[in-house]
């Protein structure tokens, strides 16, 4: 699990080192830097995946001095995950340093990783100047391998996914991607292949684990039945169908709803309203994210009535507590009482949830962040950390 993530220089960021729990809630106002946390980790995995921060041919050469300098690497700016446009585009605009340089940083247990890379204007690839080995905190390297250069969310080759604000609108048809939905198990950024995971997963069998993430009123455990419950407490009664369209490289996605006479004809995603498909991604990503995995979520609460983003709160907190990491941009003070409230039930621990308030002045960041105790409640509460409404009945009855 990622305890703490650093950057320097990279964004509004001039420099910043935020701690992170199993469920970390980045809330604040609009352009304040809370997306540009996650787009630093979904670089780093980005970057990662296509071989651009491979360093670890270069580990011979830096026993001796702990620093490896890394010739035709560095961070790729665009690619599936993130898009952010060229050096320029990414580069604090107050920056440290006489050179200017970009620094991510991550601690991982007793392991430290740090990325430095050069930073050129008009580029997409961001020379990779030096990377900082993994020493633990006793002084040790980590156990030599391909693996050993990299932190835990980099090398898993399945277990992260990475859901914008934008996803998903209902339709018919979604695609039918072997390689993304069953080769990577990834939803994709959008969600798209949400709905092909769900059908090769329904034709497999797959059943959730025993655990915070089973649902108690499912029919069953498999995760089609799973999905449908979870979604039920967004919209009661609903079930779900994915199957794949013959002949077609698409599958189609219908909801079915109990009602007084028992179930009714399926219904298309389009005819069911936007809420539903596009939160079908979340719901299945948060349930089916195993010990070791990393999701992060923009604004899960999108489209969502408040009843719907409380519970949206607890399927993240069922997902931490099963021992997943889940980092979350949220907009919503119902999600932030719904992770407080898992708190007071006992569902999560206080020190298993970690809450930042950003605010920005346009040109750099401060982080506030307020600790939250056993019984829920949090030992400060800066201005403009969800208190419009008490300022808004303020102004009524004043």
């Amino acid at each position: 699990m990622i305890d703490r993530l650093t950057l320097r220089n990279f964004k509004a960021f001039r420099e910043a080192s935020l701690p992170l729990g199993p469920l970390t809630l980045l809330t604040g106002l609009n352009s304040s830097g809370k997306s540009s946390v996650l787009q630093a980790l979904a670089l780093l995995r980005q970057s990662y995946e296509a071989g651009d921060l491979e360093v670890s041919d270069y580990l011979s050469r830096a026993r001796q001095s702990g620093v490896i300098r890394v010739p035709d690497q560095g961070f790729l700016l665009n690619g599936e995950l993130v898009g952010l446009g060229t050096g320029e585009d990414v580069l604090h605009e107050d920056f440290a340093e006489d050179e200017p340089q970009i620094g991510l940083a991550i601690d991982e247990g007793p392991y430290h990783y740090r990325w430095n890379v050069r930073y050129e204007a008009e580029q997409n690839l961001l020379p990779l100047m030096t990377v900082d080995l993994p020493f633990s905190s006793e002084g040790s390297h980590r156990p030599a391998g391909p693996e050993s250069l990299a932190p835990s969310f980099l090398t898993d080759p399945q277990h992260f996914q990475y859901l914008h604000a934008d996803r998903i609108s209902p339709a018919e048809f979604y695609p039918r991607d072997h390689q993304a939905a069953i080769g990577r198990g990834f939803l994709g950024v959008r969600g798209e292949h949400t709905v092909n995971f769900l059908r090769h997963h329904a034709e497999r069998g797959t059943t959730i684990p025993a655990g915070p993430m089973r649902h108690p009123r499912a029919s069953s455990d498999l995760l089609l039945d799973q999905t449908a419950a979870w979604m039920g407490d967004l919209c009661p009664g609903v079930d779900i169908e994915a199957v794949a369209i013959e002949g077609t490289d698409a599958v189609r996605l219908s909801y079915g709803f109990q009602g007084t006479l028992g179930a009714t004809r399926r219904r298309r995603p389009s005819h069911v309203g936007f809420g539903l498909t596009y939160v079908l991604p979340v719901v299945v990503a948060c349930l089916t994210a195993r010990p070791g995995s990393l999701v992060l979520l923009e604004n899960p609460e999108a489209h969502l009535h408040p009843q719907g983003q409380t519970q949206m709160a607890a399927l993240a907190a069922a997902a931490a507590a099963q021992g997943a990491q889940v980092i979350m941009e949220t907009h919503s003070d119902h999600v932030i009482n719904g992770v407080r409230l898992a708190v007071k039930q006992g569902r999560l621990t206080p020190e298993q949830a970690v809450f930042h308030y950003f605010r920005g002045d346009g040109t750099g960041t401060e982080v506030v962040t307020p600790r939250i105790d056993a019984d829920g409640m949090l030992d400060q509460w800066p201005s403009g950390f969800f208190d419009e409404l008490e300022n808004t009945l303020d102004q009524l009855i004043g």
